[in-house]
């Protein structure tokens, strides 16, 4: 029988306990020294030459099929915004460090074709990892959730990890990851980025609550346009909240939406 959804909790963003995140900046984290003792880190990731090199042309690529950013700013939001995730729900330093390093890998495979880039990135990410010593079971669960981060692709929260990185890449909507220098030309997905000034995670571990706050200019592009595109997306970041047995929230302009 499958286990039933959480109910419904009010929304108490304004509690004490909460942690909150603005989602484009990155940090360290506190307990980085312990999880490079317990293994290969995402600083290692980011220094190896094939994925500085796989995501820049992933993202040249995906450019000139006119999608937006998906290059190493957009790897850095994610991965901060996983571990972020992880850490506010009190997973322990090695896991929030792998969840890192899954965002930060999750759109690599891009650098091959767009369609399938979730599984085609999870196959990229295996040799590397392995090259880089990484524990086969954290690969494991590395690809697993590179594989199921698209909803388009049939991607559902397979894991802790799997969770937050979907959360994590799902709330990177902001103004800088549109590339189409003419306002006049832009097509829905450019309105509605560019629409975002603002984007914030915040995790209330008490209340077991995951919130995203957006700041949305409603002159450029109306709120249903973002639902219009972006709510599968949405209703894939409530069921990786769930698997984290949270709930998951969607606050636009102040305003609760989900």
């Amino acid at each position: 029988m499958a286990e039933a959804a959480p109910s419904p909790r009010r929304d108490d963003t304004g509690r004490p306990d909460e942690l909150k995140k603005v989602h484009r900046t990155e940090t360290k984290t506190k307990t980085l020294a312990e999880a490079k003792r317990q293994g290969p880190t995402l600083d290692l990731v980011k220094a190896d030459t094939r994925v500085r090199t796989f995501i820049r042309s992933a993202n040249a690529q995906t450019g000139a099929i006119g999608y937006t950013e998906h290059g190493e700013r957009h790897a850095n939001t994610a991965a901060d915004g996983a571990r972020f995730i992880l850490k506010s729900l009190g997973h322990e330093p090695r896991r929030c460090e792998v969840a890192a390093v899954a965002a930060y890998l999750h759109d690599i495979g891009n650098v091959v074709t767009r369609e399938k880039h979730g599984q085609t990135g999870a196959i990229i990410a295996k040799d590397i990892l392995e090259d880089l010593g990484f524990d086969i079971e954290e690969i494991a669960v590395i690809m697993g959730a590179i594989a199921n981060h698209e909803e388009a692709e049939g991607g559902l929260p397979v894991s802790a990890v799997s969770a937050a990185v979907i959360i994590a890449d799902k709330s990177d909507v902001h103004r800088s990851r549109v590339r189409n220098p003419k306002t006049t030309a832009f097509d829905i997905h450019d309105r509605v980025n560019y629409a975002a000034t603002a984007s914030e995670i915040k995790v209330s571990r008490k209340e077991k609550l995951i919130t995203l706050e957006l700041s949305v200019d409603t002159e450029v592009a109306p709120i249903m346009e973002y639902f219009e595109i972006f709510l599968p997306r949405m209703m894939l970041s409530r069921r990786a909240a769930e698997f984290l047995h949270c709930n998951f929230a969607l606050v636009i302009n102040t305003t609760r939406l989900l």
